[in-house]
């Protein structure tokens, strides 16, 4: 069933979605000013040797996400695959970074 057009929806939910959608863009503008830090972390990683992956800094990360999700009300395991997903394509980057020498 379809919702029909904008003006036949109740106006508490094009507030809503309106909110959503300004939250969404907030998301997209953070993992992007995420991953231009993580960039940096990468060439400098290039740099100096050090491995794409640091897997203790890794799990580390983990059990902080999760207890910030707790707090926040969040699944923590829904954030801890969030972060996995961020962490793979993370590691991608400086594998890429390290092979280009």
């Amino acid at each position: 069933m379809s919702e029909g057009t904008e003006t036949d929806l109740p106006d508490e939910l094009i507030r809503i979605r309106g909110s959503i959608d300004n939250i969404d863009a907030a998301l997209v503008h953070l993992l992007a000013e995420r991953f231009k830090c993580t960039q940096t972390v990468g060439r400098l990683k290039a740099r100096t040797g050090l491995p794409p992956s640091d897997p203790a800094r890794e799990e580390r990360q983990i059990q902080r996400l999760r207890a910030l999700a707790e707090e926040a009300g969040l699944d923590p395991v829904f954030a801890e695959k969030f972060l996995n997903f961020i962490v793979a394509e993370v590691i991608r980057h400086h594998e890429d970074i390290a092979a280009e020498g």
